[in-house]
C-alpha cells in the first residue's frame, strides 16, 4: 500500500528497510538499491546523512547494501548502492566504470542522478555523501573524489587495483597533469583537501594476476607502472600522492587478510561513524 511522504511523492513498503531495486531515471542501463532504517519516518522533519556503497568487479550492490544495514541503523544513515553492469560498452566490458567516462558516458553523472533522486524521495541531509568502494569500487571512490570533492562528506578507498596519483607529471589515467581537458573542470586541491580520506588494505592482499598493466593490455599507457606492483605498493604511491598534496590520510591495514573486504567492513563504519560525529560537532 502507497503511503504519502512529506516530499510529495507516495512511498511503498519496498522503499523501506533493504529496498527493491530501482532503474535510474537518468540512464536505465543502471540501477541501484537502498537500506532506509526503521526509525525513518516519511511524516517526521528529521534529515538523514547518505553513504554510497560502491560495488566491486564482482556487482555485489545487494551484499553491500546489507552489509551495511547495522550502520544505517546505529548512526541513522541511509544506504544507496548503485549497480554499474557488465557489458555496459562493449560485450564482456568489467571495468569502465572504474575511470569515470567512457566516451560520452559520464558515470559519475549517473552516480549523481541516483543520488538526486534520492533526495527527491527521502530528507537526505545536504549534498554531501559518505563513500566507500573496495577494488573495483576504490577504483571508482578515489577518481570521484577527484571529481566531486565537494558531493563528499568522506572517502574510504578499498584495495583498488589500479590507482590514479595525485600526480601533476602523468597524464590521466595514471595522474592528473592533464585532467582539465578530460573531464572539462580544474582539479581543485582545496577541496580535496576538505575530505576525510581512509584507505583500507589486507595486509596479506599481494596477489599481482589481475591487476598487472603491461603493453598490449587496453589500459597500459606510459607510467603504467609507477604506483608499484601491487595492491599494497599501489595503496602506498596513492597515500604518498595524497598527502604530497596537503590531504589528511587514515589507513588501516588488516593482517591475515587477502583481497576480501567481508572481514574489514567495520574499519569503514568506524571512519563513517566518526566523520558524522565530527560533522555534528561542527554543526
Amino acid at each position: 500500500m502507497a503511503r504519502p511522504h512529506g516530499h510529495g511523492t507516495r512511498l511503498a513498503s519496498y522503499d523501506f528497510g533493504a529496498t527493491t531495486v530501482f532503474a535510474c531515471g537518468l540512464d536505465q542501463r543502471f540501477s541501484y538499491c537502498a537500506y532506509v532504517p526503521e526509525a525513518y519516518d516519511e511524516h517526521g522533519s528529521d534529515s538523514w546523512p547518505l553513504a554510497v556503497i560502491v560495488h566491486g568487479t564482482e556487482r555485489g550492490m545487494q551484499a553491500y547494501r546489507d552489509g551495511f544495514a547495522d550502520f544505517a541503523e546505529r548512526h541513522g544513515v541511509i544506504v544507496l548502492a548503485p549497480l554499474f553492469p557488465v557489458g555496459i560498452t562493449e560485450p564482456g566490458d568489467l571495468s569502465s566504470y572504474k575511470l569515470m567516462r567512457a566516451g560520452p558516458l559520464h558515470y559519475d553523472a549517473v552516480l549523481l542522478a541516483m543520488i538526486a533522486e534520492m533526495q527527491a524521495k527521502y530528507r537526505v541531509a545536504g549534498d554531501r555523501v559518505l563513500m566507500y568502494g573496495f577494488s573495483g569500487g576504490g577504483h571508482f571512490t578515489h577518481r570521484f573524489l577527484y571529481l566531486h570533492p565537494d558531493r563528499l562528506l568522506g572517502a574510504s578507498i578499498g584495495a583498488p587495483g589500479v590507482v590514479t596519483l595525485l600526480d601533476f607529471d602523468h597524464d590521466w589515467w595514471v595522474g592528473v597533469r592533464n585532467f582539465e581537458a578530460v573531464f572539462g573542470k580544474k582539479l581543485d586541491l582545496d577541496a580535496i583537501r576538505r575530505v576525510p580520506v581512509h584507505m583500507l588494505v589486507g595486509g596479506d592482499d599481494t596477489q599481482t594476476w589481475e591487476i598487472t598493466i603491461e603493453p598490449g593490455n587496453a589500459w597500459w599507457m606510459p607510467g603504467a607502472g609507477i604506483a608499484g606492483a601491487n595492491r599494497q605498493d599501489r595503496m602506498r604511491s596513492l597515500r604518498r600522492s595524497l598527502e604530497a598534496q596537503g590531504v589528511a590520510v587514515q589507513q588501516d591495514t588488516i593482517p591475515g587478510v587477502g583481497h576480501d573486504d567481508r572481514t574489514m567492513l567495520d574499519a569503514v563504519k568506524r571512519f563513517f561513524a566518526d566523520v558524522l560525529t565530527d560533522r555534528r560537532k561542527a554543526a
